[in-house]
């Protein structure tokens, strides 16, 4: 069946999977009969005709001149137009396809099939080339981990805070340093973590207000390289200072837990019952996953998740027979009160006899 999307591809994974074009606002991309097509705006036409990775590129213009009537033509009617002189009357389109072009088109006489999950299946295996973009994307999330690392070892603990350039450590300071060390090796930065002490038991906390001296500090880094899109993703858990035997205690258990994972890594292996042997471990190492007053401790997320033009996208660890070309975090995490929450994240990619570790940066809790 014809395949059909309408959307930026700055958002869209489906659309950039498809073109490899970057653009920020909504455009056409069908593929009928074999071949890929895109509609583009004059601003984007040229460059769309270098880059994209496409059969046939199209203006706008050219559709709206040879739509009868008067006035300017609205989107979907260029739209309707183009599916009209490709002989389209029907395509798939994504699932979040929007609903009110949908409707106009259907009105038009052209059905739409919404797919649910994977509209292109085929993403979810990543091929060589695309886990050499996912290991550059890494080099960046490590150029921002580095920064991090950096700041936080050149501050200096003065009684409950630490200080650096003269001022307090902060959440947001410290945030600031690793998204520009992320912005000068190339990449986007997002929502980075950096979360120390009661904050960081709630998993995706950014974090605000003083760091502490021997805390347990979640740095959590997920950038985008600006050039191929695809995404990078690391925790490090660190203590500036001194990290108490509790600590020590618990991040040893997170570490053991992601070795674990890692070794049962193979394809065919369940990840769901790997998922269950790190809970059960936790679990006889004292760090069992239940709710106190309404609030969840211990390991109360999955192990991973799939990583590439999404950075959460199939398959999820939990939910998986894993198969070669796969490329997928690895993050098992304790949040206890009292003590703090310590979480350790690396990439790996499913070979047909196991899996290689696509991150390169060392772990060590006390800096």
């Amino acid at each position: 069946m014809n395949s059909l999307i309408v959307a930026d591809s700055e958002r869209s994974a489906d659309m950039l999977y498809a073109t490899g074009f970057f653009a920020p606002d909504p455009y056409i991309f069908l593929e009928a009969g074999g071949k890929k097509s895109i509609v583009l705006n004059d601003l984007e036409i040229d460059r769309g005709r270098r880059t994209a990775l496409v059969d046939e590129v199209v203006a706008s213009s050219d559709i709206r001149q040879r739509i009868k009537g008067k006035g300017e033509p609205a989107p979907a009617e260029i739209l309707i137009q183009f599916l009209r002189e490709k002989r389209v009357r029907k395509a798939r389109v994504p699932y979040d396809f929007p609903a009110g072009l949908a409707r106009t088109l259907e009105q038009a006489g052209i059905r739409l099939k919404p797919v649910p999950g994977l509209f292109w299946p085929q993403r979810e295996l990543k091929s060589e080339a695309e886990a050499k973009l996912i290991g550059k994307a890494l080099r960046i999330t490590e150029a921002g981990m580095a920064r991090g690392i950096e700041v936080l070892r050149e501050s200096r603990i003065t009684g409950r805070n630490l200080v650096w350039a003269d001022r307090k450590l902060t959440s947001e300071i410290l945030r600031a340093e690793i998204d520009s060390a992320i912005l000068r090796a190339g990449g986007i930065p997002a929502n980075t973590i950096v979360a120390g002490g009661l904050q960081a038991c709630d998993p995706h906390e950014r974090g605000a207000g003083p760091l502490r001296p021997n805390d347990l500090i979640i740095l959590d880094i997920f950038p985008r390289d600006a050039k191929s899109g695809y995404y990078g993703d690391m925790t490090r858990t660190v203590v500036r200072g001194k990290a108490s035997e509790a600590q020590r205690k618990l991040w040893l258990a997170v570490q053991k837990g992601q070795e674990m994972s890692f070794r049962g890594m193979k394809p065919g292996a369940s990840g769901a019952a790997i998922q269950d042997r790190v809970r059960d471990f936790f679990a006889k190492e004292g760090y069992p996953t239940e709710r106190r007053k309404g609030r969840w401790v211990g390991f109360f997320h999955g192990v991973g998740h799939g990583l590439g033009l999404e950075i959460h996208e199939e398959p999820r660890f939990g939910r998986t027979k894993f198969q070669p070309g796969q490329v997928i975090t690895v993050e098992p995490g304790i949040y206890w009160p009292g003590i703090g929450g310590a979480r350790l994240e690396d990439v790996g990619c499913i070979t047909a006899t196991g899996v290689r570790k696509l991150s390169r940066f060392p772990q060590e809790i006390e800096i």
